[in-house]
This record gives C-alpha cells, sequence and structure tokens, in this order.
C-alpha cells in the first residue's frame, strides 16, 4: 500500500472541501510531526506528569494541565521554552510525516493536513487581527501533530490527553485520533468542527500573547471562574477566526450544516454534558470549560461579529471595535 493510500485509509474519509482553492495546499510545511515519542526524559526542570484523557470538562482545551504543569514548575511566564519549536518549518521524527499535504486538495481531504491548514489561516487572521483590535503584535505559535505519545515543554502527554497547548513552548499538540473520541462524546467529524478545535487552541495562544493565559486558576472551578472565562474566550477567538478565514477567502461559504457541527462540538464538551456522560450530577461548582450553551453560544458570538471586544469574557475592556 502506498504511504498517500495508507493516509487515507486512517485519516481519509473524502470529507466535503472547505479550503478554498489551493488555500493550505502544503500545510505540511507548518507543521512538526512526530510518531511514538516513548516515554522519555522531559527537559530538565520540567518533571515528569501524566496527563488524564478528562478533567472537569477536558477533552478539548485540555490547557488545564498544561497550565497544572506550569504551576508546578514555578509559574508561566512568556516567551520561549524549553522544547521552543524552530515554528513555521516542518521537523518530523520517526516515520510519521505530512508529505502527503503537498498533494492536491489534500487539506479539504486529509484530517492531518486540514488540520496543518487551519493553523496556516489562523496565522492570516490574526496577523491583522490581533494589531488591529488589541494592539498587539502576532507571533506564530508551533503546531505539533503527533501519534501516540508526545514530549512537550509541559511535559509527557498521550493520543488520549486530546488537543492542548502548552505555553512553555507555545505550542499546540493534536494527535487526529481525537477526533473519532470527540464523536463518542456527541460531537461532530465534519470539517468546521475539526478546525474549532485546532483555533480553539490557537485562541489559547492568542490569550497567552494577551498575557492573560495565567490567570485561569483551575484549582478554583466554578461557573464564574477565570478559568471557565478563559476557555470560553477561547471559543469565541475560533468563531473569530471562521468569521474571517470565511469573508477573506481562505474558506468556502461556511452552510449552516457545517456551523451546526461546529456548534454541536462545542456543545458536546461543555462541562455539563460531560458530568451527565460520566454518570453524575450537573454541578457548576466543579465547571472549569463553561456549559454546553456557553461553549456554543461563545463560539457563535466571535463568528459573528468578528470582534475581540464580543469575547471579552474578562471584562478588560482593552479592544478596539
Amino acid at each position: 500500500m502506498c504511504r498517500q493510500a495508507h493516509q487515507r485509509q486512517m485519516f481519509g474519509k473524502m470529507l466535503p472541501m472547505t479550503f478554498k482553492g489551493d488555500f493550505g495546499q502544503g500545510a505540511g510545511q507548518r507543521v512538526q510531526t512526530s510518531s511514538g515519542s516513548g516515554r522519555g526524559p522531559v527537559p530538565s526542570g520540567a518533571g515528569m506528569m501524566a496527563l488524564p484523557v478528562l478533567l472537569g470538562g477536558g477533552g478539548i482545551g485540555t490547557v488545564v494541565l498544561v497550565l497544572l504543569a506550569m504551576w508546578l514548575l514555578g509559574g508561566l511566564g512568556g516567551g520561549g521554552g524549553m522544547f521552543s519549536p524552530s515554528q513555521g518549518e516542518n521537523q518530523s521524527q520517526g516515520d510519521y510525516n505530512l508529505d502527503h499535504c503537498d498533494a492536491p486538495n489534500a487539506q479539504n481531504e486529509y484530517v492531518d493536513c486540514r488540520a496543518g491548514a487551519t493553523v496556516m489561516s489562523v496565522d492570516q487572521v490574526w496577523s491583522h487581527v490581533l494589531p488591529e483590535q488589541a494592539n498587539l503584535e502576532y507571533r506564530q505559535p508551533g503546531m505539533h501533530i503527533f501519534k501516540q505519545d508526545v514530549n512537550t515543554g509541559c511535559g509527557y502527554a498521550t493520543a488520549d490527553t486530546g488537543p492542548f497547548y502548552c505555553p512553555r513552548d507555545e505550542t499546540a499538540y493534536l494527535d487526529v485520533s481525537f477526533f473519532d473520541q470527540l464523536h463518542k462524546l456527541g460531537g461532530s467529524s465534519g470539517p468546521l468542527a475539526q478546525m474549532y478545535a485546532t483555533s480553539h487552541e490557537m485562541g489559547h495562544h492568542i490569550q497567552q500573547i494577551e498575557g492573560t493565559l495565567g490567570l485561569s486558576d483551575y484549582k478554583d472551578p466554578g461557573e464564574d471562574s477565570a478559568a471557565v472565562a478563559i476557555e470560553l474566550q477561547a471559543d469565541c477567538y475560533a468563531g473569530l477566526w471562521a468569521h474571517y478565514a470565511e469573508g477573506e477567502g481562505m474558506l468556502d461559504t461556511i452552510t449552516e450544516e457545517q456551523l451546526n457541527e461546529a456548534i454541536q462540538t462545542a456543545q458536546a464538551i461543555g462541562d455539563d454534558n460531560i458530568q451527565r456522560r460520566s454518570g453524575g450530577e450537573v454541578d457548576p461548582d466543579a465547571w472549569t470549560h463553561g456549559s454546553s450553551e456557553q461553549r456554543g453560544t461563545a463560539f457563535m458570538s466571535g463568528y459573528q461579529t468578528g470582534k475581540m471586544s464580543a469575547c471579552d469574557t474578562l471584562n478588560r475592556g482593552v479592544y478596539k471595535d
């Protein structure tokens, strides 16, 4: 079986086209990859911690675990980190790479290529939105797609962790098998839903640039907690990304069905839905990510307005309309 056929079997699915024209072709050049890092040593001083599948509302946006790791290490801190990537370069470890993303339409055919193309569009959107609306300079985050497990600037992670952003190395990590897990939680496997997952993590990178990511305290959960505010803002930033990616011609016109799939996915990973599916009672005092309704509403706020001010869940009042 040729390599491309192998990737099609694993990730293929022949999902409907979403990226317009040849935008995102060659997305593998923007992404690092690795396959089975092994539970080797992490950088000196980083310690070692296992990352569970779900935490508080878990799944997507597992910045919870990463922030906990940073807290254990003595604070978040900005800028580079122990595993600072050569951002924008494809660095492959093991036998997994994204060479198949160079093929025409690969960004619409393969899940991993779609994630890479999403990051390219995130770069394009935030490179002008952040200076215009927040008077801040955008810097590219790293993007690392892995299989099985990976060592990061924030510690060791497995595919079960779900997508997460590590502020120490300013990199988002994703194993695309997560989308199968997400579907079991009631989320969608549609293209925009997958892009939502990636752009949500990139929303945490915007918060890192803003200097607000460290305000979240997951040791103090609750419906009105800073933890929930941070996650809802990242959902809103994902919607804002979709607003501009569509409006600036990177994406085909988003259909109502695709939009509903993204909202469905946001709602599937609400704390209340996770609590119900785990067999427990809904307990807002334990929330770290927000309810299903809050998450869907946050995404739509960003999508409908394209304004960071509509995403001001922290009530900072610093954004320009």
